[in-house]
């Protein structure tokens, strides 16, 4: 299949459907761009790229100009007039922790009604393992036409790290999944024009779908541990961040950070599939729920330690550096910070945050106040809970009211000490 001659069409022009399509449409592919915000649509259509992500901006203005990548809200359409279509949409879950399919079920709906034969179908969203086989197949049939054998399907998890999209895209090794051999070949070669790394075929779709999940899910599994390696060290007075560097050292090891929860659009959100998953079949998911369980507490750990060491003043105000989930992003999806901002409100503080990347406007969303960074080192208490680079720069001088909690290592809690701050940090508390 060559496809020089082939038009694309990218279903969600978020963090990774926008890149995905400027990408393509860089390599003079003809693109077309399917979101349901006319908002962004419209911004695309001008170039604009609605979301910081470094070198994005360029590219997007420059495939538009070109006249290679252009965007509609028009869904069944850009499925009539393309030969390959590719779902990104979200994929949260519900109050229920299951998995919410209804942005991939609208796609594959809008899809249907636009497939010719010869079509190729990509998901990338992430799903629950057998979704492609047990709900995208039969929507799309809804077409008429058959899988495998008049429209191909396959499944590729995407892989990439929020402020350095553009590269991961283009070389990391991309896994995929076919409906069928020739499913899967075909988006072989799709992705051979993104990136310049490996391209594994795996058996099918499911195991596709799987990787993904496994891939967070360890992650996920992995920083509950550090985490409640970092309860631990609190009670015995060590530095659990010195402790885990020189553990590290061992060639078998590689205990991740902890912090102040998991946040993004993956890992805090994937090991739930497979947990529903488990719930399906009857398997008992005992790790990764009480995976999940540990890093949800976080938060209210950092609210414990604010309780145990602050002063009994009225008034009390609280200052939070970092609205994002990262550090030098402005995703703020499932941070950490908004569980904390929640849990501060119902403790009647006064909560401030600041944050470089945010606007003020999603911040003052959560109905906090979004102040400047040297104000919120004015609050009775500080705490510090992104890692943005602006932070790192912190000195004990800036905090008049000399109480610091952090729950990011990029402070070091010595100086702060030696100059009469009382700095509590996740796994390094000082009593």
């Amino acid at each position: 299949m060559y496809l020089n001659d082939k038009k694309i069409a990218i279903y969600g022009l978020g963090h990774i459907g926008l890149p995905t399509a400027a990408i393509l449409a860089s390599n003079d592919l003809e693109v077309i761009g399917a979101d349901i915000n006319p908002d962004n649509v419209d911004k695309i259509n001008k170039g604009i790229c609605s979301f910081k992500e470094p070198g994005l901006d360029e590219l997007v203005k420059k495939v538009v100009e070109n006249d290679k990548l252009k965007a509609t809200t028009d869904l069944e359409e850009a499925a009539r007039l393309a030969d390959i279509l590719i779902v990104i949409v979200p994929t949260p879950i519900d109050d229920k922790k299951n998995a919410d399919l209804s942005y991939v079920i609208s796609a594959c709906k809008s899809i249907s009604h636009g497939l010719n034969k010869g079509n190729l179908v990509i998901i990338e969203s992430t799903v629950p393992p057998e979704t492609g086989t047990n709900v995208v197949k039969d929507i799309l049939e809804e077409s008429g036409l058959i899988c495998g054998k008049d429209f191909h399907l396959a499944y590729s998890p995407e892989r990439a790290l929020p402020n350095n999209t553009i590269y991961e895209m283009t070389h990391n090794t991309r896994i995929v999944g076919g409906y069928n051999q020739e499913s899967a070949d075909m988006a072989s070669q799709l992705y051979s024009y993104i990136t310049e790394g490996d391209i594994i075929i795996v058996k099918n779709m499911t195991s596709a779908e799987m990787v993904k999940l496994m891939e967070n899910t360890y992650r996920d599994v992995n920083i509950a541990l550090a985490n409640e390696f970092a309860l631990l060290c609190e009670k015995i007075d060590v530095d659990v961040n010195e402790v885990i560097n020189s553990a590290n050292y061992h060639p078998r090891v590689n205990i991740h950070t902890p912090g102040p929860g998991v946040g993004g659009h993956c890992i805090p959100v994937d090991p739930y599939f497979l947990i529903e998953l488990g719930r399906k079949y009857d398997v008992k998911t005992r790790l990764l729920d009480a995976s999940r369980a540990i890093n949800n507490y976080m938060p209210e750990h950092v609210l414990e330690l604010l309780l145990k060491y602050k002063t009994d003043k009225e008034d009390y105000s609280v200052g939070i550096l970092g609205m994002a989930y990262k550090g030098n992003v402005d995703d703020i999806r499932e941070s950490p910070s908004i569980d904390l901002i929640k849990l501060l409100e119902s403790y009647d503080f006064d909560v401030y945050v600041n944050d470089p990347h945010v606007s003020s406007e999603i911040i003052e969303s959560y109905d906090v106040e979004s102040i400047s960074y040297p104000d919120a080192l004015k609050c009775d208490c500080v705490i510090l809970m992104t890692d943005h680079d602006l932070y790192k720069d912190l000195k004990a001088d800036m905090l008049p009211n000399k109480f610091i909690i952090s729950t990011r290592p990029i402070l070091d809690a010595d100086e702060f000490r030696k100059e009469g701050i009382n700095f509590q940090a996740i796994g390094n508390i000082y009593r």
